[in-house]
């Protein structure tokens, strides 16, 4: 939810640095008074700053929270989201960008009908599948590492009714990524997956700091504004660790999936994939970038058919 290139007017924050998906509702800004409407509970971390204008603060993780879970009230017929305030807190935005550009990516591939998506690292929040069904009535799988994640996400499941399309599983070896998941009568249409990016918890400390930095925010104890367990924002190696095990389990499981894709956040870790995937067979890889604000991101598109 980057803040930084934006102008803030009465009501909305209007981004002008984004470079959001056509399709993102949330390309203009948002609108805080029809947010408020939407999910009350957010009005009270709406505040005039000193040029006499709303906004939120985002260095506030409950704020960050709030404006969220407006969101999804108001834009994707979402009624409870909830989960501790130590799991990650997504920001929508960019997620929903995710979702768009899987749905390019099916719509390339000819692939219209029945899909089915899974969603590696689903989550407390259970974001990818809420807001893909939302938008696009896809079914999805999710899964993860964490039990506990995973009952915060089937309650979230539960309360909005998707129980009939959105499913969990749970992965019992850290290590693995498609593995002791995948069955041989498996079928998806795409694969999704937001990697760990940080190496261990001082890496991601150190991230959250320089964040807090340029919010303007001085603080004597750092606290992550979108929040965060272990599980969610480290994995030992880090990014390219994780993605690297994850490129070599796709060519293991190719029957089962048609087309992978991750979102890579270092650049630098691209020509190593691409690289990987020529090595590991794949037929067709591609890059497709992501801008929001001055956030860059990417996402990894490959096949092996």
């Amino acid at each position: 939810m980057e803040t930084s290139g934006s102008i803030i007017t009465k009501n909305k924050i209007i981004k002008t640095n984004t470079n959001f998906h056509p399709n993102n509702k949330h390309k203009s800004g948002y609108d805080l008074e029809a947010l408020c409407k939407a999910y009350p509970d957010l009005q009270p971390y709406v505040f005039e700053n000193n040029y006499q204008i709303k906004t939120i603060d985002f260095a506030n993780p409950k704020a960050v929270k709030a404006l969220n879970t407006a969101l999804l009230f108001r834009h994707y017929k979402i009624t409870y989201w909830d989960f501790p305030e130590t799991n990650l807190c997504p920001p929508i935005p960019g997620r929903v960008d995710y979702i768009h550009g899987l749905a390019d990516v099916l719509k390339q591939n000819n692939i219209k009908s029945n899909i089915s998506v899974l969603d590696i690292g689903t989550g407390a929040s259970c974001i990818y599948p809420i807001l893909g069904h939302a938008e696009y009535e896809w079914k999805f799988v999710g899964t993860d590492i964490d039990k506990t994640s995973l009952d915060h996400a089937q309650k979230i499941i539960n309360k909005n009714q998707l129980d009939n399309v959105i499913s969990l599983r749970y992965q019992t070896n850290k290590m693995q990524i498609l593995k002791d998941i995948l069955t041989e009568g498996d079928r998806f249409s795409i694969v999704m997956c937001n990697p760990p990016f940080y190496k261990s918890e001082k890496e991601a400390f150190e991230a959250t700091t320089k964040k807090l930095r340029g919010l303007n925010k001085k603080q004597d104890k750092i606290i992550r504004n979108f929040s965060g367990t272990g599980n969610e924002l480290w994995y030992k190696g880090g990014e390219k660790a994780f993605i690297h095990n994850y490129l070599y389990e796709s060519s293991i499981f190719k029957k089962q999936c048609k087309i992978f894709t991750s979102l890579v956040s270092k650049k630098d870790l691209i020509p190593g994939i691409y690289a990987s995937l020529k090595k590991l067979g794949a037929t067709e890889v591609k890059t497709i970038n992501m801008g929001q604000g001055n956030k860059v991101s990417r996402i990894v598109v490959w096949r092996f058919e």
